[in-house]
């Protein structure tokens, strides 16, 4: 089993192994028909491409605008999202990246998410951000890895 995340100064850093290959989980980690089976419930981008706009939406929570940032295909996704149910993106929004690397006969898959120094509210909101969102990797990446490996 993977590690947990972690808070390490105002990021919250996740690595999880997947027995799978890279174009595997690239395609979960880039495609919205994939996306929803570990991640949302509705995911929508205009283009898998930097500037794009979507959302993603979780039928208890709401609907999360996203901007996506960076499109490296097999090794590396990011977008900027809201950390709170929203119509644009904010100065709620954090910076979530997953990068991608082989190990062994699978794939190490990491997240970093970054940006809650800048949010407003205070120190305590950005703590409270920072552990929801760390428990919330621990949650999203281990469905990723049943998924993955079904």
């Amino acid at each position: 089993m993977s590690d947990h995340a972690r808070i390490k100064g105002h990021t919250v850093t996740r690595t999880v192994h997947v027995e799978a290959s890279r174009a595997s989980v690239w395609e979960a980690l880039s495609d919205p028909e994939v996306m929803v089976k570990w991640f949302g419930d509705v995911v929508r981008f205009t283009a898998l491409e930097p500037g794009a706009t979507g959302s993603i939406e979780w039928d208890d929570y709401g609907s999360f605008p996203i901007e996506i940032t960076e499109v490296v295909p097999g090794d590396s996704f990011g977008f900027r999202w809201s950390g709170i149910p929203a119509e644009k993106l904010d100065e709620y929004s954090t910076h979530v990246r997953f990068s991608l690397a082989d190990a062994g006969t699978g794939t190490d898959v990491t997240v970093i998410e970054s940006g809650f120094e800048t949010l407003p509210g205070g120190t305590l909101y950005r703590r409270d951000r920072l552990e929801q969102n760390r428990e919330g990797w621990d949650v999203e990446l281990d469905e990723l890895v049943t998924l993955l490996e079904g």
